[in-house]
């Protein structure tokens, strides 16, 4: 038996070639990206999405940004390209981990706007080598807050074995954005995606949690009433306990046909026999 699945790879659309059966490490995703803030709360950036060998840690609390190349790019412009390259350098990605970038569906503008989402299909290689998901995003308007999972093995997608673990929702809460300590908080003073403008300075502070900052919610809440750089006005802002941002992973709708199908035709075989 020989089926052809359409599948995407990193956004360029594909054919794959399965012969006498599915290929026990062979793997297709479907990623979803939802921004769940209030219709008039802030924005995020496109995505920067990888599945991997576990060897990718795009930072970690307490640390400086300096020190996880492509971050501080990430956290301040929302720039996917540095943190790219960091992964295309690193061991996870010499050992074939998939990485890709995901827009908002209305691009342009490619960002997140709040209630906006987007899908993709990604054929992402070896199940059973890229068994690990990570993600990041800058949330805007600011200076430099961010989201992204710290813990590079804390998002299992495959096991060993090449075998899907999923579906899988991850629910990225405020409690989870961190500031990246490299540029001072002002909203009138380089925010990013902000109408206000102004000059940035920088800073060199340990990576937090935005929340532990007492300075946080009046940040916040100085961005409501203004504009941001593509004409929508701010006029809510989010809490620790509110669900930010949501992303969905289940196996490619194809694929997971393909494989009903395979053991369809596996039991006739094995009646005519």
């Amino acid at each position: 038996m020989t089926i052809r699945i359409q599948t995407l790879r990193a956004g360029v659309a594909t054919l794959g070639v399965v012969a006498g059966g599915v290929g026990a490490h062979a793997a297709s995703i479907t990623v979803t990206v939802e921004n769940t803030m209030a219709s008039d709360g802030f924005f995020l950036t496109p995505f920067w999405l990888a599945v991997h060998n576990g060897g990718f840690d795009s930072y970690d609390g307490g640390s400086l940004a300096g020190g996880f190349p492509g971050l501080e790019e990430l956290a301040e412009e929302g720039m996917t390209a540095p943190i790219a390259a960091a992964f295309a350098a690193s061991g996870a990605g010499a050992a074939g981990g998939f990485e890709t970038t995901l827009t908002a569906d209305d691009a342009p503008p490619p960002v997140f706007s709040p209630g906006e989402t987007a899908t993709m299909t990604y054929d992402i290689g070896d199940g059973s080598i890229n068994r690990y998901f990570s993600y990041a995003s800058m949330v805007i308007p600011s200076n430099d807050f961010f989201i992204a999972n710290g813990n590079p093995l804390g998002h299992e997608v495959f096991d060993a074995a090449g075998n899907f673990l999923g579906p899988l929702t991850i629910e990225i809460r405020g409690s989870m954005v961190n500031d990246a300590g490299t540029e001072v908080n002002n909203a009138a003073g380089g925010a990013a995606f902000s109408a206000l403008g102004g000059t940035s300075v920088s800073e060199s502070l340990p990576i937090a949690n935005i929340f532990s900052n007492a300075g946080t919610p009046g940040y916040l809440s100085s961005f409501v009433g203004t504009q941001t750089a593509s004409g929508a006005t701010i006029g809510s802002t989010f809490g620790a306990d509110d669900v930010i941002a949501r992303i969905t992973i289940i196996p490619t709708p194809a694929v997971a046909s393909l494989l009903v199908l395979a053991g369809v035709a596996g039991r006739s075989r094995r009646r005519r026999s």
